[in-house]
């Protein structure tokens, strides 16, 4: 019976073997289509993804699901450019039903010095072939009849993005899952990592909870815990972790069919297919690695989301949560090579990951498979914080950080 059970998962169970070509450790959706992407374009299939939870159990499942491309440096937004037109044909690649839907993503002005960053803003999108286009309070409200533009932060007009979109977060990972099984990659669960070996120099290994596992190449992709894994390895990360908390609504009767984002009130908003209402906020101040969510939080929230949206005062949350957020200074991430050999990271997303999670696999396959870092991801490796050649993308975060 538990053989059957296990023949109708949607990927298979193995034992641990004692040496894999590439060992990547976190089993969210970057280091899934990592997994996938390098059986799928460079034939490399003596994988494993070692997750010492369940895959999904970090950022990747308590993300708000929003997919967007409209940043503000050519570096940022060209690399999400890439990702978003991946997500676009991602569930035909998979062959897995992804819900993905591009309805328009709003990130509202609430002064004139707003609007100057969206029009900012839009030039580099518009340099990059992104649809993305400053509009004013009218044609907000004709994208938007439903909210209130003269609360106590009046709405002067907004970046309008028509590409961004929602997906099913847990259904990228179910689809990356399934496509990295099939492609002959070994997805272990329960399974943590308590070490990395470093031979001369270089990365040889892990240490596990199941016992050593030698590597041709390691890859770090976990959010929260890089700084802790790549001192395994010993190497220094200029990242700090805190959470980043999002609530739900009760379901209530669709009217909200674009994304609604707000930096200066710090909150994001869209309705789920479901009905509920999914909002979000920035990053806690301070560093943390617990998950409690805080009132403070929901406070904050409802009163701003009341400002654009009274007509749900009586609308009821049904639950909070938190996810783990890695902060870098320029608020880009780190990606690539590290100056430990055959030890690569992707890490310091904050609240960006899972919309790059595509190009990440795509890019990350790469490397591994040639040995040259592509070109998407070379303005984000870690040797820019000693070249002083850093990403600012403070100015294109959906609530400010």
């Amino acid at each position: 019976m538990r053989d059957i059970f296990f023949k109708k998962k949607m990927w298979r169970r193995h034992e641990l073997k004692p040496r894999y070509d590439v060992v990547i450790i976190g089993g969210g959706a970057h280091g899934l289509a990592t997994a996938y992407y390098l059986a799928k374009n460079h034939g490399i299939t003596n994988v494993c993804v070692l997750e010492k939870s369940y895959i999904g159990a970090g950022g990747s499942g308590r993300n708000t699901t929003i997919i967007r491309s409209n940043y503000r440096t050519p570096e940022g937004a060209e690399f999400y450019r890439d990702s978003v037109k991946l997500y676009e044909h991602l569930a035909q690649d998979l062959d897995f039903n992804l819900m993905f839907s591009q309805h328009g993503h709003l990130t509202l002005a609430h002064s004139d010095r707003g609007m100057v960053v969206s029009a900012e803003r839009a030039e580099v999108n518009q340099l990059l072939g992104i649809d993305s286009r400053v509009v004013g309070r009218d044609e907000v409200m004709e994208i938007c009849p439903q909210i209130h533009l003269d609360g106590a932060f009046p709405v002067y007009g907004a970046l309008y993005h028509p590409p961004g979109g929602v997906i099913r977060h847990d259904a990228v990972v179910w689809g990356y899952a399934r496509g990295a099984d099939r492609g002959g990659a070994e997805i272990h669960q329960g399974i943590e990592v308590t070490g990395i070996d470093v031979s001369n120099g270089r990365a040889t290994g892990v240490q596990t909870s199941r016992g050593p596992v030698a590597a041709g190449t390691v890859i770090a992709c976990t959010a929260g815990w890089s700084t802790q894994l790549a001192a395994m390895a010993g190497v220094k990360l200029p990242i700090w972790t805190t959470i980043l908390q999002a609530c739900v609504t009760e379901p209530v009767k669709p009217f909200l069919d674009v994304i609604i984002v707000s930096g200066q009130l710090h909150i994001y908003i869209s309705q789920t297919d479901r009905g509920e209402f999914l909002m979000g906020s920035g990053v806690e101040p301070y560093p943390t690695f617990s998950f409690t969510s805080t009132f403070g939080f929901i406070e904050e929230l409802s009163k701003h989301m009341l400002d654009l949206f009274p007509q749900l005062a009586s609308t009821r949350i049904l639950r909070q949560w938190t996810g783990l957020c890695d902060m870098t200074p320029d608020f880009s991430p780190v990606m690539g090579l590290t100056e430990v050999d055959g030890f690569v990271v992707d890490c310091g997303w904050g609240t960006y990951g899972f919309k790059a999670t595509p190009i990440v696999g795509t890019t990350l396959a790469e490397l591994v498979a040639t040995g040259t870092t592509p070109r998407l991801i070379e303005p984000f490796k870690l040797e820019r914080f000693y070249t002083d050649t850093l990403v600012s993308e403070a100015a294109a975060a959906s609530v400010t950080h």
